[in-house]
């Protein structure tokens, strides 16, 4: 009687193993290789210079010289005799209260808005508040309608109303420029975060609001909080993180509108002196402990909306 053949079963392959994740890629490398021109860059331009801005904080370095390793002098001095620093911190954290949240819920508002009109007007408006994003020498135009003479258009404006009596100085004076900042960021912080957003209220199955119907659902606002948002999950999560990291990072406003410095440093953020050591006095290594310093507080916000969006997220 012939012996039959015992067939060796393969272990099945664990979701989240290396095995698991070996395969997949494995399964899609004609994707990773169209993928691969992004990634090299991404690591150059980006991976590369976050890495290497602790081990060059720890540094004097001012690019004709070899790295003069100082241990954490540069810190010290950032946090405790730097009273810009200080200064930027302080703005930095106002425009990213202020920036961060109000652009990430305005930007939601919109898109939910735009999503319920006809096709031509989704692209249209689509396009008429991320267009900002995309042009910054639209800062002519909030430099003419901020100037600090008569015949600037809101100093016009006001005159012509009896509102004030002379010119206001809205980019000089300390009293103004953060609002003045505020204002324009939000206008131009309609970017990457809308239009995730925009793609996420397209990617919902319309099914989900046919069953929600049948359950019970009233009203869009019903519709809104109990299928829209538990379905875009990603979506939300991706237009935070880059409000986070919007926020964080401003200063390209401020110095156009401003000058750098500004007014008693009133609108001077953190990013904005990471560039006055980098770009003008060429202190690179201050320059690399301060880019430092601003990473890690970004990581942590991140990490903190993470996980608030985690049930969102989380399948």
């Amino acid at each position: 009687m012939a012996k039959e053949k015992t067939v060796e079963r393969k272990k099945p392959i664990e979701p989240g193993s290396w095995r698991h994740t070996l395969h997949e890629m494995k399964m899609n490398q004609a994707c990773y290789w169209m993928m691969l021109p992004f990634f090299a860059l991404f690591t150059v331009f980006t991976v590369i210079p976050v890495v290497m801005s602790l081990p060059l904080g720890l540094t004097s370095f001012n690019l004709v010289q070899f790295p003069r390793y100082i241990g954490l002098q540069n810190f010290y001095s950032l946090f405790v005799n730097d009273d810009v620093f200080l200064i930027a911190v302080k703005n930095t954290l106002i425009f990213a209260i202020f920036t961060g949240p109000f652009s990430y819920v305005l930007s939601f508002i919109l898109a939910w808005l735009i999503n319920e009109m006809n096709p031509f007007l989704k692209v249209f408006f689509t396009f008429v508040f991320y267009a900002p994003s995309m042009t910054p020498s639209a800062f002519v135009i909030w430099q003419l309608v901020f100037s600090g003479d008569s015949y600037g258009y809101l100093n016009s404006v006001l005159l012509d109303l009896g509102i004030i009596n002379t010119a206001k100085q809205w980019l000089t004076d300390v009293t103004y420029m953060m609002t003045v900042v505020i204002i324009v960021q939000l206008w131009t912080s309609m970017g990457a975060g809308f239009l995730a957003l925009r793609a996420g209220f397209q990617g919902i199955d319309t099914a989900l609001y046919e069953a929600g119907a049948i359950e019970g659902i009233q009203n869009r606002f019903q519709e809104l909080f109990t299928i829209t948002i538990p379905a875009m999950g990603p979506s939300l999560l991706f237009a935070a993180v880059l409000a986070i990291s919007g926020a964080f990072t401003v200063g390209s406003v401020g110095a156009a509108l401003c000058g750098m410095p500004s007014t008693a440093y009133a609108v001077h953020t953190v990013m904005n002196h990471a560039q006055d050591y980098g770009s003008i006095r060429y202190e690179m290594g201050y320059a690399s402990a301060i880019c430092f310093v601003l990473f890690a507080v970004m990581l942590i916000c991140n990490q903190l909306i993470r996980r608030v969006l985690s049930k969102f997220t989380d399948n």
